[in-house]
């Protein structure tokens, strides 16, 4: 009996020796930048308190990135903090908007100190908060106070661009410009953008015929246009708007595309959710003023349309995955069998810890093509993509299954053989 009484202390002695000895626990964290960009191997590697997991379901804490534009050209990004587990009760939201001019480096400097702010409470809970430093000192040496911030710009943004691409080999070269112009203004209550564009393309293909002489077939298509879109706020549910744009487009047969279209929208969760689930329907009725460069199956070289447009977006970013699908149909009241139906969707789901599925997928019923030209297509001109041809149906759709196993630590960073991931 003392032989059992001495081994049993003895073993006790031998776990809690043990015990101490152990290494402190880190804090379990997923990040899941899913929804936006993330430079995840610069925040393994600046933060070094906690494991960065692979599995969300193994996690301590899953932490939730998204981004939504904003009227000044940057984002406002929205960290979410899901306790999990021993941390469960665990439930925080950080919101924080970048500068439209901040380069890369700035972002992901931003990003990383709003994660360690986000982190810190849940860090000090483990054995490692001693090693956690925190300072709440200004970095401006004097004293300063908070005044309303005022904009010269009166929140107005303007922003001009250009792009172009060159292509080339012996038999085929092409050339591609674009210009744009805009200027937006977005605030609460009201948003306003006003947009132009002009684009040329041109395509040139070397034909070899029978008898070895050489012909070159150039396609140029242009378009330019101008488009305005005002969106007025009644409350948080509801909202009006009209929509102005008249365009021209040689490769779909139109001398002039425009349209007036006032619309109205309801949103069946608040807007201020926007940024984790959106559910909204939309309605619009107007008129369209349409000049055909050639005359169209309808016999119509110009004509004035009168129709409708009616859409439900849908929009889930969740701990499990992001949904997002929108179904529009759009008609022309003289006949209503003149329409399109419009579906799409993508979506990436986390099935399990490992296993994630994803689809995307567009489709539509067009039954609305009234430019379309009369004349029969020259094998030539569908080749080559001269004009816009006649199609009763579209559809693009991709998806697929990844799994992953193994260690569920994602803490190393090296870059050997493969370089930066920016």
């Amino acid at each position: 009996m003392k032989r059992t009484l001495t081994t049993f202390v003895l073993l006790l002695l031998f776990v809690a020796g043990n015990a101490q000895s152990l290494p402190p626990k880190k804090l379990k964290v997923f990040i899941d930048c899913s929804n936006t960009n993330c430079d995840e191997t610069f925040i393994r590697t600046e933060i070094n308190l906690v494991d960065f997991l692979l599995d969300r379901v193994a996690s301590d804490v899953h932490v939730l990135i998204t981004s939504q534009d904003i009227g000044s050209g940057g984002d406002q990004y929205q960290l979410i903090f899901f306790g999990q587990n021993e941390y469960k009760s665990h439930r925080d939201t950080i919101r924080y908007s970048t500068d439209p001019n901040a380069t890369d480096f700035e972002q992901r400097e931003q990003m990383l100190r709003y994660l360690q702010l986000g982190l810190a409470p849940l860090v000090a809970k483990t054995s490692y908060a001693n090693r956690l430093s925190i300072s709440l000192k200004s970095e401006l040496d004097d004293e300063f106070s908070v005044e309303p911030t005022t904009d010269n710009w009166n929140y107005w943004v303007y922003r001009v661009g250009g792009n172009g691409s060159i292509n080339a080999d012996q038999n085929y070269s092409s050339l591609n410009l674009n210009g744009r112009i805009s200027a937006s203004r977005v605030i609460d209550k009201s948003k306003i953008r006003f947009r132009a564009f002009a684009g040329r393309r041109q395509d040139k293909y070397l034909i070899i015929d029978s008898l070895d002489n050489e012909n070159y077939e150039i396609v140029n298509n242009e378009e330019y246009g101008f488009n305005s879109l005002t969106v007025l706020t009644i409350n948080d549910r509801w909202s009006y708007g009209f929509e102005f744009d008249v365009s021209n487009n040689t490769f779909s047969n139109y001398e002039i595309n425009s349209f007036i279209l006032p619309q109205i929208e309801y949103a069946f969760i608040p807007y201020k959710e926007v940024n984790t689930k959106y559910l909204a329907f939309r309605y619009g009725a107007g008129a369209q003023y349409n000049k055909y460069y050639d005359e169209t199956i309808y016999g119509k070289t110009s004509e004035y349309l009168f129709g409708q447009e009616a859409s439900i977006t849908l929009g889930f970013n969740q701990k499990w995955g992001t949904i997002n699908a929108q179904v529009s149909w759009r008609n022309y009241f003289h006949d209503w069998s003149v329409n399109n139906l419009g579906i799409s969707t993508g979506s990436e789901v986390r099935i399990t810890g490992g296993l994630s599925f994803y689809v995307y997928l567009f489709g539509g019923l067009v039954h609305d093509q009234v430019n379309i030209r009369n004349d029969q297509a020259t094998e030539t001109e569908v080749l080559t993509r001269r004009r816009q041809l006649a199609s009763s149906f579209e559809f693009n759709t991709f998806f697929g299954l990844n799994y992953r196993f193994g260690s569920k630590l994602n803490n190393f960073v090296n870059p050997r053989f493969e370089g930066p991931d920016w």
